[in-house]
Protein backbone atom coordinates (compact mmCIF):
# COMPACT_ATOMS: atom_id res chain seq x y z
CA UNK A 1 0.00 0.00 0.00
CA UNK A 2 1.41 3.50 -0.82
CA UNK A 3 0.25 5.97 1.02
CA UNK A 4 0.58 9.94 -0.30
CA UNK A 5 1.98 12.23 2.46
CA UNK A 6 2.06 16.57 3.17
CA UNK A 7 4.52 17.86 4.38
CA UNK A 8 3.57 21.39 5.32
CA UNK A 9 6.29 23.74 6.65
CA UNK A 10 4.74 26.39 9.05
CA UNK A 11 1.58 26.10 11.54
CA UNK A 12 0.15 29.51 10.71
CA UNK A 13 -3.12 30.23 9.16
CA UNK A 14 -1.75 29.48 5.52
CA UNK A 15 -0.18 26.57 6.49
CA UNK A 16 -3.29 25.14 8.11
CA UNK A 17 -5.29 26.39 4.90
CA UNK A 18 -3.14 24.51 2.81
CA UNK A 19 -3.19 21.17 4.79
CA UNK A 20 -7.51 21.57 5.26
CA UNK A 21 -7.90 21.90 1.53
CA UNK A 22 -5.57 18.95 0.81
CA UNK A 23 -7.53 17.03 3.31
CA UNK A 24 -10.90 18.14 1.80
CA UNK A 25 -9.37 16.97 -1.63
CA UNK A 26 -7.80 13.69 -0.68
CA UNK A 27 -9.16 12.75 2.53
CA UNK A 28 -6.80 9.34 2.84
CA UNK A 29 -3.75 12.06 2.93
CA UNK A 30 -1.67 11.85 5.78
CA UNK A 31 -1.03 15.78 6.84
CA UNK A 32 2.40 16.44 8.94
CA UNK A 33 3.16 19.96 9.94
CA UNK A 34 5.78 21.06 11.36
CA UNK A 35 6.15 24.66 12.95
CA UNK A 36 9.14 25.98 15.16
CA UNK A 37 6.97 27.76 17.45
CA UNK A 38 4.56 26.86 20.27
CA UNK A 39 0.98 27.70 18.81
CA UNK A 40 -0.45 26.22 15.74
CA UNK A 41 -3.48 28.41 14.10
CA UNK A 42 -6.86 26.35 14.61
CA UNK A 43 -8.58 29.16 12.40
CA UNK A 44 -8.31 27.19 9.28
Amino acid sequence: MNKKRLVVIGGDAAGMSAASQAKRRCPELEIIVFERGPHTSYSA
